[in-house]
């Protein structure tokens, strides 16, 4: 080549130059040409562009990140915002089964006791699954849909159909009309699941991918806490109204969030992809500080590349079947233990015996509290989770994801272990508030560890090519897990059916301990890792115990990739 391209990296955009000439597009129609030319480099001049964009991506700090891209991160919250809504309804339904005027409502006698009503096990089943059954439609159809419309698009319609469907629980007067409302929607936060992680891993820098991550959670526990409130504040009104009030206040959110997500910036990924290139600057300039809007196009002519890259990975798929042969791909080679991990660390979260401890109000009904103790104590517990989410981000970067798992998912066993045995004696008052006192440790340490981390390892783990159906996969695995947790959970713990109160631990015991021994010896470390590295870790081979350890010498990597290619 007569001019030869270089990356020199300046914070986390990598600058291309042409001699000593900056690409403009503007001034410079061929610029697309004439970074498609990098195809031409010799293998040296291809091996220093890799080294030098990784190495920019482990010099850009925390604080520099921030501060260069604050709109980014602002727009990542908004677009994993839409998740309250999940974490609202999901402590919601599962709450209302305790609360007085719900019960009187739908609720059936208890062994002919006509003062005491219950919602039965088989209709606590149906609202339980409703939900995780329309959600796992709503995440297998968001992958197709955000790469043909894009995230806005698909959030904004996700966001009109919610605030239709939300009707249905509002004036519902039997309790088929709830499930059916319940499965609605879940149809739109299955999509909504999905869009935070992967939005934000499009548009934020190395240095934050895991705290914008882990954001997630912490909508979650907003979701939760505000339904908390809620629930507490109606729990002694005995009309209609306190349960119609908590399902009407999901319309409060949805015009603000409605009018942001019309403002937000398109993933510059998904422009490029459709070859919306001016439109791609336009985004990235959006999304960073006006002091690096002059490497927008630069920034652009990477994911220009990425994608021309990921195209000639993806020419093998064929046809009509590319969508089914992109999650099929997910099981093939080293994708297989990176859908693994993925997969298995998010159900790990229902897996930790989070249906039984994370929304406990109708177990500490059952352990003998009262309504108005029951739901102040729900209360402590969602804010409890709320804060530990907070903490969590002073953890991530310090301690690494692979040690936070093990550490957390050690202590919640040990809960679970505690609130069984203190189950078995005869109960007293005493023994009530201590097993509800270790709930509380239980929700804090899951709300420092696994919760958050779950969906930031779910982010980091995917291959860049396959990240949307990795995702979906490791999102429809929790669902499918929650599903069947919803199934046993009712059973279990109902007083009409197994009324194991307390010792329901016990049973989440045991899928605590199977996943604490998969995460020993399957989890990775991926803190402070690029994408680029962790493929060629995983090509390698590494052992889950020895990533923290690897030391990455990339001429050593070239040469191991030179001989897989040979």
């Amino acid at each position: 080549m007569e001019d030869k391209l270089s990356f020199e990296h300046l914070e986390d955009a990598s600058r291309i130059t042409s001699g000593s000439t900056m690409i403009d597009s503007k001034n410079d129609k061929s610029f697309i040409n004439k970074f498609v030319t990098i195809q031409e480099m010799d293998e040296d001049a291809i091996n220093q562009v890799a080294q030098d964009a990784n190495e920019g991506e482990h010099e850009l700090s925390v604080r520099e990140a921030i501060k260069l891209y604050k709109s980014a991160i602002l727009w990542s919250m908004l677009m994993s915002a839409t998740i309250i809504m999940e974490g609202y309804d999901n402590i919601l339904m599962s709450s209302f089964f305790a609360y007085p005027s719900f019960k009187n409502k739908f609720g059936s006698p208890v062994k002919g006791d006509t003062s005491n009503l219950e919602l039965t096990s088989s209709w606590q089943v149906a609202l339980a699954c409703g939900a995780s059954s329309g959600a796992i439609i709503g995440n297998i159809c968001n992958g197709p849909l955000t790469a043909r419309f894009g995230h806005r698009r698909v959030i904004l319609v996700a966001l009109t159909l919610m605030a239709i469907f939300i009707f249905i629980p509002f004036f519902a007067s039997k309790v088929g009309e709830l499930m059916a409302g319940q499965v609605l929607c879940g149809l739109t936060w299955g999509i909504f699941a999905v869009m935070g992680p992967s939005y934000s891993s499009e548009v934020m820098p190395l240095a934050l991918r895991g705290y914008l991550a882990a954001y997630v959670n912490l909508c979650w526990a907003t979701g939760q806490f505000i339904a908390a409130g809620v629930l507490q504040a109606y729990v002694n009104n005995t009309t209609q109204w306190s349960y119609r009030v908590p399902f009407a206040i999901q319309w409060v959110w949805i015009p603000p969030l409605f009018i942001l997500t019309v403002l937000c910036p398109d993933s510059p990924t998904w422009l490029v992809q459709k070859g919306r290139i001016e439109d791609a600057i336009k985004s990235v300039k959006r999304l960073s500080h006006r002091s690096i809007h002059d490497k927008a196009e630069n920034r652009v002519a990477m994911l220009i590349r990425t994608d021309e890259l990921e195209k000639q990975q993806r020419a093998s798929l064929s046809g009509k079947d590319k969508g089914i042969a992109a999650y099929l791909e997910c099981f093939k080679g080293t994708n297989r233990r990176r859908t693994e991990i993925g997969c298995i660390a998010f159900a790990g979260q229902i897996l930790s015996g989070s249906t039984f401890a994370y929304s406990p109000s109708y177990f500490f009904s059952q352990a003998g509290l009262n309504s108005s103790d029951t739901y102040k104590l729900n209360l402590g517990v969602t804010g409890i989770a709320w804060s530990g989410t907070v903490l969590s981000w002073f953890f991530l970067r310090r301690f690494g994801r692979r040690r936070i798992y093990l550490a957390g998912y050690t202590v919640l066993t040990l809960a679970l272990l505690l609130i069984g045995i203190l189950a078995c004696p005869t109960q007293t008052s005493g023994i009530k508030w201590a097993q509800a006192g270790i709930t509380m440790v239980w929700v804090a340490t899951y709300a420092m560890s696994i919760g958050p981390l779950a969906f930031t390892i779910v982010g980091e783990m995917s291959a860049t090519r396959l990240r949307s159906q990795s995702i979906a996969l490791a999102r429809g695995t929790y669902s499918v897990v929650g599903l069947v947790s919803h199934v046993i959970e009712p059973y279990l713990i109902n007083p009409s059916e197994g009324n194991l109160k307390g010792k329901t631990a016990f049973v989440w015991l045991a899928s605590a301990i199977s996943v604490l021994i998969w995460a020993f010896f399957r989890l990775p470390e991926t803190n402070d890792r690029s994408f680029a590295e962790l493929d060629i870790m995983f090509e390698k081979g590494i052992p889950a115990r020895k990533f923290s350890s690897y030391v990455f010498s990339w001429d050593d990597e070239i040469n191991h990739k030179n001989e897989q290619e040979a």
